[in-house]
């Protein structure tokens, strides 16, 4: 039984290899080679194994059974308006929505994103890898991070920012994450890395955590509170949890001032990212600062990463170079001889579609996933920072 184990994960691993391969060289090799591998996972079967990202035999709908992904999709894409400017029809259901955002993407984003789910803009002459390590660095300077020190990530996802914010800070970071699966994938990052002295995930809704008032020393946010029904809620939550004297940064999901609502391409251009990335709307800047300041913070710092850098290439760069064609290709094939279960496919192509819309966002310069915002909690006798 232990060499057939082996002899499934030996074939997954070729099969994944090849993939990884070819996406990289824009699809040259997944041939007769690929078949062949396909056909005996076809004979053997899945081991469903935890994994460092999954397999592409093993993308699935994280806590969702594999049964009932079609189903939850299909719910999940009824749940948005098709009129312009619509959104999330019942807002009261947000959360929920978000949670099953989560469950349907995150093994997709693994899979052919990593562990950190944000975009950077590329630093001259680094790697994408190199440029995402800064832009989360970024964070931990801004909060003055240093060893002994708590701090809180809003919305952790996997962990990826979480491990990078503590590997150079040497504070402690716990993150919080509405989505159950998510904390599993975290956790067996972390202990998979080493990382589990200052980093660990924990289920909460970032609008009520799980931790008493003033706890952390710092807290972050990067793309995450988007996904909150009411900006201010967030924040209000993030400003209870926080030690007086403390700063919150966050990257914030906005419209620029480029954004015409009376340009029906705009509108468009804007609807598509909500609806395929879980928002229940698209907030501007100035109301993101107005959310702050409305629960107590004091804006310290207010300006789009995106455009800060005339020497940084486009943080949607790395998207745009994503092989559409042939990622569609793997998944389409994987679904067709039912190695995905239904559903998955309708995932990846709504992921596959709001790629394109998020270029076009950043190409028209109407939309920044990364507009940072930072904050400080005042001490109660008025020190300033």
């Amino acid at each position: 039984m232990v060499r057939f184990d082996q002899a499934q994960d030996a074939l997954q691993d070729t099969f994944d290899k090849l993939v990884d391969y070819s996406r990289d060289h824009q699809g040259i090799v997944l041939g007769g080679t690929a078949v062949a591998v396909v056909g005996s996972l076809l004979l053997f079967g899945s081991s469903r194994k935890q994994k460092y990202k999954p397999g592409t035999r093993e993308l699935g709908g994280g806590s969702i059974e594999r049964a009932h992904i079609k189903r939850e999709y299909d719910d999940y894409s009824k749940a948005y308006g098709k009129g312009e400017g619509e959104g999330i029809l019942d807002r009261t259901k947000t959360t929920e929505l978000v949670n099953t955002f989560y469950n349907l993407v995150t093994d997709i984003y693994e899979w052919g994103w990593g562990q950190s789910f944000h975009f950077s803009p590329l630093l001259p002459g680094k790697t994408p890898a190199a440029s995402e390590a800064a832009h989360e660095s970024r964070l931990a300077a801004l909060l003055r991070l240093k060893p002994g020190l708590s701090c809180l990530d809003v919305g952790c996802g996997v962990g990826g920012p979480m491990r990078t914010i503590a590997s150079t800070s040497g504070a402690k970071v716990t993150g919080v994450t509405i989505n159950d699966y998510q904390v599993e994938r975290a956790g067996y990052h972390n202990q998979k890395l080493g990382v589990e002295s200052l980093c660990k995930a924990v289920e909460g809704n970032f609008l009520s955590m799980p931790f008493p008032e003033a706890t952390f020393d710092g807290a972050y946010a990067i793309e995450a509170t988007c996904h909150a029904d009411k900006l201010q809620d967030a924040y209000a939550e993030v400003f209870r949890v926080l030690k007086p004297g403390s700063y919150f940064a966050s990257y914030e999901w906005v419209s620029t001032e480029k954004y015409d609502p009376n340009n029906r391409d705009h509108v468009r251009i804007i609807d598509e990212i909500n609806y395929g990335n879980g928002l229940p709307e698209m907030r501007t800047y100035k109301e993101a600062e107005k959310a702050g300041k409305d629960c107590g913070f004091e804006l310290v710092l207010s300006y789009d990463v995106a455009t800060a850098s005339p020497v940084c290439g486009p943080w949607y760069g790395r998207l745009a170079k994503i092989p559409i064609s042939f990622n569609r290709a793997v998944v389409n094939l994987m679904s067709a001889i039912r190695l995905c279960p239904a559903g998955v496919k309708d995932v990846h192509d709504m992921l596959i579609n709001v790629a394109t819309s998020l270029c076009a966002g950043g190409e028209t310069g109407i939309f920044t996933p990364m507009h940072l915002l930072v904050f400080y909690k005042p001490e109660a006798n008025g020190k300033d920072h």
